[in-house]
């Protein structure tokens, strides 16, 4: 009989822009009060980037990072020239349009012999690359060491003045990344749940830039090169009806396809949202609050959320080593997406 083949996470990593703009910041831009600012959005504060934070140079950053760690893990160096692959999965709004990061950041981190490719899944996308990364270490033998790295800098594409994107004002800027080991027993990735609904798939958008709507002098004048929502109350009802339903669906559903029992769940690395959101999702799986990290110094850093809640949550002590976890997040489009983990060694 083949012995199934485990695939772990070896090291995390992140990288944030220096800057920061702070609830008070942001409630002066957007006209929101600052209280609804920190109670109801769950925002503190969160990183912005200036002119010299690319993803692609963020995505790397993270990376060489999560390298290190592994390296202190590993209680060896790993050098770049041992990664065979790099993965991004962050957002698509890059250096430039119509263009990869992925090789670019591998050449950054000096990983020359690794091929590199994107996943897109937007906000959902941690949980899918890990899925992605590890299904196909777990066939190919010769993907040994696989980097993973996400990135983020939609909060420039933010317009503060549009009352319909203020859902989204608690975008942040910002990067994330991990490296994966063939046949690493600790931190092992187990099975995933994914639920997409595509009749949401034009609510959230830049609504200029693409085929549609070509670039032009008139769609600059009109401010159509911001995230904007088309029928923001059709997407709201529709995703109150199901939305908190299909959260907590995905993420029962990985690991009972994990062999294990929801009840089993230790810790969540999950997005940032709001915060009634968040304590409802908690409550759902029978967490309390030290079971998650709630990233209101951050804000949410569209597929970069889960891996900086797994960094956090060793940092801070809340996620350690035998605990069952589940990366958990959703994109627009609109995707649920959950992943288990199980962090440490099995007890």
């Amino acid at each position: 009989m083949t012995t199934p083949v485990s695939v772990g996470i070896a090291g995390l990593g992140t990288a944030f822009p220096e800057g920061v703009l702070t609830a008070a910041e942001l409630a002066e831009r957007s006209g929101i009060p600052e209280e609804v600012v920190r109670e109801k959005m769950g925002l503190l504060e969160k990183r912005v980037g200036g002119p010299d934070d690319h993803v692609s140079d963020l995505a790397a950053r993270a990376a060489q990072s999560a390298l290190e760690d592994a390296g202190r893990r590993l209680g060896r160096p790993v050098e770049p020239e041992e990664v065979d692959a790099v993965i991004y999965f962050g957002s698509p709004h890059k250096d430039y349009p119509v263009w990869l990061a992925a090789p670019r950041i591998q050449h950054l981190i000096g990983a020359e012999g690794a091929f590199a490719f994107e996943v897109a899944s937007v906000s959902a996308g941690a949980p899918v690359a890990l899925r992605v990364a590890a299904d196909m270490m777990a066939a190919d033998p010769g993907l040994e060491t696989v980097v993973v790295a996400a990135a983020s800098r939609e909060a420039s594409l933010l317009d503060y003045s549009n009352r319909s994107a203020r859902f989204m004002f608690n975008f942040g800027d910002g990067a994330a990344a991990a490296v994966l080991r063939r046949d690493w027993p600790r931190n092992v990735i187990l099975r995933s749940a994914f639920l997409t609904d595509g009749s949401f798939s034009e609510h959230v958008r830049v609504p200029a830039g693409g085929t549609r709507q070509p670039p032009s002098a008139r769609t600059v004048q009109e401010g159509l090169h911001s995230l904007d929502v088309h029928d923001l109350e059709g997407m709201k009802s529709g995703l109150d009806a199901v939305s908190m339903e299909r959260f907590v669906g995905v993420a029962r559903e990985a690991v009972r396809r994990s062999g294990r029992e929801p009840g089993e769940l230790e810790f969540l690395a999950t997005l940032h949202t709001k915060r009634s959101i968040f304590d409802a999702v908690l409550s759902e799986l029978g967490l309390e609050e030290g079971g998650a990290v709630y990233l209101d110094r951050y804000g949410h850093i569209s597929a970069v959320d889960p891996l900086v809640a797994l960094a956090q949550g060793e940092e801070l002590g809340r996620l350690r080593d035998g605990m069952l976890a589940v990366a958990l997040s959703a994109g627009t489009g609109y995707t649920w997406a959950a992943t288990a983990l199980q962090w440490g060694a099995r007890a």
